[in-house]
């Protein structure tokens, strides 16, 4: 595959494991299209898959899916604690190799209008497909979610498509630079916590620098959570973010029990972590074995 697209395509559902599995089975069933992790959370209430292939590929799977996600999926009976607009929440697709940030714009215009007319489901751009500034940030087209999208598309039209779908709301999709999702897991069931340590770090209040942060409620580990993007690793890395949530948290006196990585996360990222805990000096990326491997 010498075309290489990454699109994490999310779902408004993490409990009924016979729709995740339809939509597992149709990503894993593309041509020129590899399911390369997908995972579920009960309390998000959201499953998140990870695609990689080329711009035809891509298409086909996401318009699957999509048709997948508006036929199982009911959001006004929807309930989890990531904020959500539809069935087929937001659709992000990141150029990985031999292909440009502009491409993947293109596409992304190309898989919303088809999404708009077949399906009737509208559509949102973000981040570099955005049509204008105030469509780049996601949080601004989530506002008021999946219950105020009647309200919010009269002033706020979609790119494609009129009023929500009934059911499967509408969907936000753009071309954007790898994200890391990481979230901290805290010692904690108060969730008024979580909220104050995401506050603290997120870049909207003053924080770290390309960190998106929510505090989200795990109740079937009755636990709080701070639930990361990280839109830019190399300058908010997930080692500064992490140790920067474990300070504030000290303050209340909690811990960080565990962390988790949802989807894929670029091997420099993972290794820049090993570095700072390690403190090696002097080294060299060319010491990674896989550097002269190709792996």
């Amino acid at each position: 595959m010498s075309q290489i697209i990454q699109c994490v395509p999310n779902f408004s559902e993490g409990r009924n494991q016979s729709t995740i599995n339809a939509l597992v089975e149709i990503a894993s069933s593309i041509q020129c299209v590899i399911l390369a992790d997908h995972s579920s959370d009960i309390s998000h209430n959201r499953t998140v898959l990870t695609l990689l292939g080329n711009k035809i590929g891509i298409k086909t799977a996401i318009l699957a899916l999509a048709k997948c996600a508006k036929e199982n999926i009911d959001m006004t009976l929807h309930k989890g604690e990531h904020p959500r607009i539809g069935a087929i929440d937001v659709i992000p697709l990141v150029p990985i190799k031999e292909i440009t940030m502009q491409e993947c714009v293109i596409l992304s215009k190309d898989i919303g209008q088809s999404i708009a007319s077949d399906l009737q489901i509208p559509v949102y751009l973000y981040e570099e497909s955005a049509t204008n500034s105030a469509r780049r940030n996601l949080a601004k087209i989530r506002k008021g979610q999946f219950e105020g999208l009647s309200e919010k598309s009269i002033d706020f039209k979609p790119d494609y498509g009129n009023i929500p779908h009934p059911t499967a709301g509408a969907v936000a999709l753009g071309a954007r630079h790898p994200l890391i999702a990481f979230n901290a897991n805290l010692s904690t069931s108060d969730i008024k916590i979580a909220n104050k340590i995401a506050k603290k770090i997120r870049e909207s209040n003053q924080g770290l620098k390309y960190c998106k942060a929510i505090g989200i409620m795990l109740y079937e580990k009755n636990m709080a959570q701070v639930s990361m993007n990280l839109v830019n690793y190399q300058v908010t890395s997930i080692y500064t973010a992490v140790e920067s949530i474990r300070t504030h948290a000290q303050r209340y006196g909690v811990d960080i029990v565990s962390t988790e990585l949802i989807g894929l996360s670029p091997a420099k990222a993972l290794i820049d972590c090993a570095l700072n805990y390690l403190q090696v000096k002097d080294f060299d990326y060319r010491q990674v074995l896989e550097t002269h491997i190709g792996g």
